[in-house]
Parts: C-alpha cells; structure tokens; sequence
C-alpha cells in the first residue's frame, strides 16, 4: 500500500534573474513500511527532495508544480496548521547534525516532552515516561540520568541516537534522514545504522535513507533512487542496481568505492564535477563526464525507461537494449 506518492515534483529558487530549477519534476512511491536509499553526489537534489517532501523549504526556495501525495492528502495544499500537524506526527527527520537539530540550552527531557505535548494531550509524567521508553528503545544507557542532561554532555553518537528517539516519539509513518551518519565515526555509523534499520522493522516505518554511500544503501534499503543535477536517472530494486548497474553515473558511483579498487592502486573516481543550477549542460545533465556520451545525449533529454527491475533515463542503455533485443528476436 502507497504511503507517498511524489508526482512531477519541480522545486525552484528565485533570483534576480530567472527562477533556477532544483528539482526537475520527480516521481517516486513509497510504500509503508519500506526502506527507500536516495544516493548522488553533493548538489544532486537529494537534501532539497527531503526539505520538500516536509515543505519545509524557505525562501527563495519553492515548490512550483507537482504532487506530494501522503496518505493521499497533497502536502503542498496543506494550511500552515495541517503542516505543524503532520511533521513530527505523521512525517519526522532526521538531520546530518545532531547539534543543529538539539536545542542547546534545552535539556533531552525538556525537548522531548515538548515534542510530545505539542501533538498529544499528556501531562508532564506520562509525557516523560514516554520519553524515557525511547530512549531505552534506542539503548541509551541511564536514560533518565540522560533526560536532564544538555546535548553537550553527550557523544555524537549519544546525540544521534536522542536524534531517532525524537524522531519516534509519535509513532511517525515516514522518516526521512537526511545523511543521519556524517559527522559520526565509521564504527559508530554501523551502530547508528543498525539502529535505524531495526526501529523500522519493528514499528513497520517507511524510510527514505539520503546519502552519498552506496555501501550503507546496500546493506539497509529495498529501493534506490539515483539522483543527478535534480533529476531521478536510475531507480529499482536496491540489489538489482548494485550488482548491475546501468546508467553510466550509477556505474561510476559503484567504481569509486574503496572496496572497488584493488589494494595499492588510485582510487577510480568520476571526472569533473556537478554541473551548478545556472550552468546546466543542454541535453543530458552528465553527458560532459560520460565517455558514452554521443550527440544525442548532448541536444536530448533522455526519458525514464522501463528495463526489467530498474528504471533508467539514459539514450546509450536504450539504444544497447534496443540492439540486444533484436539480436535476441534474429536468434
């Protein structure tokens, strides 16, 4: 069952000059309970999808056309009311900093009854032991030691996990986390991860997983969508894309990995680099970084194509799909 539908949503900032695009009118579903990876590189579109989806993007930033369907009521049609209503409540999100997102002079319990009296009718008791069960779901040792302390007192990792807790305090259908790793340690990356993955599992969560590591994609989503200068140009079954990928940048991303490269030789990576919002190349965004690329790809858009488990926007997969099926049809 659709938990959000997203349809041809076009996100734009306005300039002195004319508006510049973001985010070139995207579709992707998630159903409930799934877990959905958004990968790309840094200026992809992948944080501003996030902000958008919760509407909370600001000012010169807008959402010029399109649908964000949840539960079937259009987010983007939504009173300021409805809106404070369903974020926290229905949709939650986590940050890449944990200190950005935790009130400095506002203690954990402080915060998180906050939370919850905001969108529940609780006196401050029930309020808190909800809070404390939180976080003992998310193993925060001594946790109500940790409900009267700062977010300074606490590690990153501490912090993160107080970061999720929040996020389920309202038993939230769709989490959103947006690189909820990066300023964390790899070792304590894998337990944050762990963590996530096991909360929505066991509370049948949808979650939308953005980041820039296909390795973490890999081992934690079902889903992924492969996201270039605004635009979705490869998505399908997570497994499916891992181990055959088709769109060139998909492949690129995949060879730069460290575990890609043999042991004492240069790590592969992509040349160039990200075309910015008002230097967008004609035709295919990645057509000046791909070696397939022909004349083609440097006039047209290429269009979302349905190739068995994945759906990819490149003219070069086409046209070698198109050649293998007419050797399949000679045979």
């Amino acid at each position: 069952m659709t938990l959000l539908s997203v349809r041809d949503l076009t996100v734009k900032f306005g300039t002195r000059g004319t508006p510049v695009t973001a985010l070139h009118g995207i579709s992707f579903d998630v159903a409930r309970g799934e877990r959905v990876g958004v990968v790309g590189e840094s200026g992809a579109g992948k944080s501003i999808t996030g902000f958008a989806l919760m509407n909370l993007l600001s000012r010169p930033g807008y959402i010029d056309s399109g649908e964000i369907l949840f539960e079937g009521k259009d987010v983007t049609k939504m009173s300021d009311r409805e809106i404070r209503r369903l974020r926290g409540n229905r949709m939650a999100m986590i940050f890449q900093d944990p200190m950005v997102t935790l009130n400095p002079v506002l203690t954990i319990g402080q915060q998180m009854i906050e939370t919850l009296r905001a969108h529940r009718r609780l006196s401050y008791d029930d309020a808190r032991q909800i809070s404390l069960v939180k976080l003992k779901e998310v193993y925060i040792p001594s946790p109500e030691a940790r409900l009267d302390q700062y977010p300074h007192e606490l590690s990153g990792g501490m912090r993160q996990r107080i970061v999720i807790a929040i996020a389920l305090l309202l038993d939230p259908q769709l989490i959103i986390a947006d690189e909820p790793t990066t300023a964390l340690d790899v070792t304590i990356q894998a337990d944050i991860m762990e963590l996530l993955l096991e909360m929505c599992r066991s509370n049948m969560v949808g979650l939308m997983l953005i980041t820039h590591d296909l390795g973490v994609v890999s081992q934690v989503t079902e889903r992924t969508l492969v996201m270039y200068a605004g635009r979705i140009i490869e998505s399908g079954k997570t497994r499916a894309i891992i181990n055959d990928p088709q769109h060139p940048y998909t492949q690129g991303l995949i060879n730069a990995l460290p575990q890609q490269t043999p042991p004492g030789t240069r790590l592969r990576q992509i040349p160039g680099s990200m075309p910015t919002l008002s230097t967008m190349p004609p035709g295919c965004p990645f057509n000046p970084r791909c070696e397939l690329a022909t004349d083609v790809c440097r006039a047209r858009m290429p269009e979302i194509t349905q190739f068995g488990e994945v759906q990819v926007a490149c003219h070069e997969v086409k046209r070698l799909h198109a050649e293998l099926a007419e050797l399949e049809g000679a045979q």
